[in-house]
């Protein structure tokens, strides 16, 4: 059985980081593509940055240059490292996994994705 769970975030100040981290189970981790996806109260969910089973990342213009995906497939974990967080990023964060692909068309549309974490919550203070 897939299983995804997020940790990792908190409450910062504007120009803080946080790392957020997903453990990945129940699938051959390094054979699939993953992304991590935020939503905020009242708004849309939004592709924020994936990583394809070669290391190919694709990034939303709004993180570019701020957010950085990484994984350790040893310990079949993903990381989100986001620094110069600002309220706007405000937003409980979800990893996706797509464990049958490679990669993906549409990295950071959700439908790309078949499993989901529970998410964790992040909070940035202007």
């Amino acid at each position: 059985q897939v299983q995804l769970v997020e940790s990792g975030g908190g409450s910062v100040q504007a120009g803080g980081s946080l790392r957020l981290s997903c453990a990945a189970s129940g699938y051959t981790y390094s054979s699939g593509c993953m992304g991590w996806f935020r939503q905020a109260p009242g708004k849309e969910r939004e592709g924020v940055a994936a990583v394809d089973s070669d290391g190919g990342t694709t990034y939303a213009d709004s993180v570019k240059g701020r957010f950085t995906i990484s994984q350790d497939n040893a310990k079949n974990t993903l990381y989100l490292q986001m620094n110069n967080l600002k309220p706007e990023d405000t937003a409980m964060y979800y990893c996706a996994a797509q464990p049958f692909r490679r990669r993906v068309n549409w990295p950071l549309f959700g439908t790309e994705y078949m499993y989901w974490g529970r998410g964790t919550q992040v909070t940035v203070s202007s």
